[in-house]
């Protein structure tokens, strides 16, 4: 009985904050690269490739972007 009702409380909740929706998915898509970059870039570093590292992360979020714009 808990779930339709937290659903349905959940369907008027994102009816309400359409407006706010992206901006609030995107800061939480930017939290999460933060995270993952913050754990990688010190352990790539650690082994000596840190510039081999840094250009790769920076191109694969290039191609991810690419990516996105382009299969919209």
């Amino acid at each position: 009985m808990v779930e339709p009702l937290a659903g349905i409380l959940g369907v008027l909740a994102v009816e309400k904050a359409q407006i706010l929706l992206p901006y609030v998915l995107a800061f939480a898509a930017g939290a999460m690269l933060y995270v993952v970059f913050e754990n990688l870039m010190p352990e790539a570093s650690s082994h000596g490739n840190s510039k081999l590292s840094t250009w790769f992360c920076m191109i694969g979020f290039c191609v991810m972007m690419s990516l996105d714009f382009g299969l919209n």
